[in-house]
């Protein structure tokens, strides 16, 4: 098989806009794994609600998880890298947006907490059992006993809009990246999936033109541009399209296996 290390988006990029995974897309994982290929998933999700996934799958191997921010091994859930943020560093953020009324969430590799668990909203309380994460209240930056690696906002896409625009005047701490419509994402300055990607090819010896990437999303544009080949969903909006070697269909339309069909099997 040409691609031996082959990394894969969740949202918007494996899952249909329903977050269901395919048979079609399926059968080609199992394909591409009984050929050799090492499956990765390389998300905005947490290990916490990605690693299921690779279990339905039946997949063993690794989840480069928040970005890229914690690469977790799957068998036995041990955090091979990180990359922790400095933490009283979020505290303007969290400021900015408890003056403008917007949700955040602050996580550590397995664990999410949030400003205050009982005052959710619906719409919060909605996207945390969609996504199958239970947050708990945020504690005392002191009283973490593991490192911050990620702060998401969520609120609705124009209002995320004016936030980007104001953060980007402050003093760049952080990797920021809209990771979805609704989401933005506070991360380490060296935390991308492209960077994660990279590392995890160094550790298992594998080389850059033997990695092959699949995403939808900005997020994403660091492993695109970092494989042998990067390839962009057809929902992919058009700068990331650009940053691809390659497009293939949509996630509504199997357009993973599509691609895999095509550059892995054939």
């Amino acid at each position: 098989m040409k691609y031996k290390l082959i990394a894969l988006d969740v949202d918007g990029t494996l899952l249909n806009d329903d977050h269901q995974l395919s048979s079609e897309n399926k059968e080609a994982i199992a394909e591409v794994t009984k050929q050799g290929g090492l499956i990765v998933l390389c998300t905005g999700r947490s290990p916490q609600n990605s690693i299921p996934l690779m279990e339905e799958m039946g997949l063993t191997g690794y989840v480069l998880g928040h970005n890229g921010a914690a690469t977790v091994r799957v068998e036995d859930r041990e955090v091979l890298h990180i990359y922790g943020l400095d933490a009283r560093g979020l505290d303007p953020y969290i400021e900015y947006c408890r003056a403008h009324n917007i949700h955040y969430d602050v996580n550590t590799a397995f664990d999410m907490y949030v400003d205050n668990v009982a005052n959710l909203t619906s719409e919060a309380n909605h996207m945390y059992e969609h996504f199958r994460v239970t947050p708990a209240t945020l504690p005392a930056w002191e009283d973490f006993r593991e490192p911050v690696v990620k702060f998401t906002v969520f609120t609705k896409s124009d209002i995320l809009d004016e936030a980007q625009r104001e953060w980007s005047t402050w003093t760049q701490q952080y990797n920021i990246v809209r990771s979805g419509e609704f989401f933005v994402d506070l991360m380490h300055p060296e935390a991308s999936k492209g960077n994660a990607l990279m590392n995890l090819a160094a550790h298992l010896g594998i080389a850059q033109e033997d990695v092959l990437s699949i995403g939808n999303y900005y997020n994403d544009i660091s492993m695109l541009t970092y494989a042998g080949l990067g390839i962009a969903m057809d929902n992919s909006p058009l700068e990331v399209k650009a940053a691809a070697d390659v497009i293939t269909g949509s996630n509504n339309n199997n357009g993973v296996r599509d691609a895999l069909v095509k550059y892995c099997l054939s």
